[in-house]
């Protein structure tokens, strides 16, 4: 369906500048330096990022298998540009544009992130945003009752689930609990993980952020 080009990470370089009910999951962040690529452009796209509201530390990229990296491929597709498709089985994310290419992110997966595919829309999104586990994952787990909607959730931050930004995803008025996400979990893109839905590393998350549109389509493949 694609092949790599030469790697374009100024196309990953876009201008980079909350809250619902999710099941997704996630981990901690470290804020202790940790060795990076030695390749410029990944230190480019990866490296801290003092500014944000919540300071993010930068990636180990030892950590995380190349093929993985934010980069722009060739990909062959009739959906249209700015559809993002979602390709579990290799746990790719695709954000299409012109010209017969993509960028293309390396996600992981959660149970819930194998859960659910079909065409939606991006109806909403979120910087930092508050994740509220529900009811169905509290029965399971009564000690995140205190992160319910009754109590007001996780307030974001560097801990909380869903990392630097959420994309929500909605068919028609309804939500579908389907999420894109962040994570402080970078070792686990490109892997299966026993909870939550697709998680990018952070500062991936903020790039597709930052380039997609509230009411863009979303094709998830099973």
């Amino acid at each position: 369906m694609f092949n790599l080009t030469r790697r374009s990470f100024l196309a990953g370089t876009a201008s980079l500048s909350g809250l619902a009910v999710t099941g997704c999951v996630s981990g901690d962040a470290s804020l202790e330096p940790v060795p990076l690529s030695d390749d410029p452009a990944y230190l480019a796209m990866y490296g801290a990022k003092p500014t944000e509201q919540f300071p993010l530390p930068a990636i180990n990229l030892k950590k995380v298998p190349e093929s993985f990296y934010r980069q722009q491929v060739d990909y062959r597709t009739t959906e249209m540009v700015g559809t993002l498709v979602v390709d579990t089985p290799n746990y790719y994310l695709y954000l299409v544009q012109e010209n017969g290419k993509a960028m293309r992110y390396g996600v992981g997966l959660g149970r819930a992130g194998f859960e659910w595919s079909g065409r939606a829309r991006i109806a909403r999104k979120a910087e930092w945003p508050t994740w509220t586990p529900p009811d169905e994952m509290i029965e399971r787990q009564p000690e995140l009752e205190k992160w319910s909607w009754r109590n007001g959730g996780m307030p974001p931050g560097l801990e909380n689930p869903l990392g630097a930004r959420a994309l929500y995803i909605f068919q028609g008025n309804k939500d579908t609990l389907y999420r894109l996400h962040g994570t402080a979990e970078y070792w686990t893109i490109g892997t299966a993980v026993s909870s939550g839905c697709v998680r990018l590393m952070n500062q991936d998350i903020i790039d597709l952020h930052a380039r997609v549109p509230v009411g863009s389509p979303i094709v998830v493949l099973s």
